[in-house]
């Protein structure tokens, strides 16, 4: 019997463990954060989200001695000067409802027109003890909306509306939104580097 490799994605949210598995399937086997005893979290001080998901991921391959994909993904709304950005986890205290409405609060009067912005997400793959990390980058379009629409996704979906009508990515169903997302185009990138293992 063939053994499946390991894979840890440093992640303890919810949404984005379903997608990845949704993506491998069976070929690989993948274990979350919430699967491991705790493990010191990183301090995500990076510039961009390239360099937070490496350094995510290389602190959790050390800590866990597992071949670790880690993300960092956000949100970033032009007309805000590309925040929130790398701070879109913490953008606002609380819950993803609290940040959205912050947001939308920021965003009140300015025009459709300028409302444009993208969620932008960075994976790495880093092997323990050192190596090259392997980094994919997805991007998905859009605007933010006046208010927040649909009961799928997670974060900023129900406020981030698609290009060519006024859907907001939480109106997708979980397949639709991983053949459009900023998540799932990098994890498409990411997916021979996954597969091959």
């Amino acid at each position: 019997m063939t053994v499946k490799p390991r894979l840890l994605f440093a992640t303890s949210n919810k949404g984005k463990l379903r997608e990845l598995r949704g993506l491998v399937g069976d070929a690989v086997e993948v274990v979350s954060l919430a699967d491991l005893p705790p493990v010191p979290e990183p301090v995500e001080d990076g510039a961009t989200f390239e360099e937070n998901a490496v350094k995510k991921a290389r602190a959790y391959a050390d800590a866990t001695g597992m071949l670790t994909l880690a993300d960092d993904s956000g949100l970033c709304v032009d007309a805000l000067g590309g925040r929130p950005g790398v701070q879109s986890a913490r953008y606002a205290p609380g819950d993803d409802r609290a940040r959205y409405e912050k947001l939308l609060t920021e965003l009140a009067g300015v025009p459709d027109e300028k409302r444009t912005a993208s969620f932008r997400c960075a994976l790495a793959l880093v092997r323990p003890g050192g190596g090259e990390a392997k980094v994919e980058v997805g991007q998905c379009t859009g605007h933010i909306g006046h208010a927040p629409k649909g009961s799928h996704g997670f974060g900023y979906d129900p406020v981030f509306i698609l290009p060519g009508g006024e859907r907001a990515l939480a109106e997708l169903t979980p397949e639709e939104k991983s053949a459009i997302s900023h998540r799932g185009k990098a994890f498409q990138k990411m997916k021979p580097h996954l597969l091959g293992l």
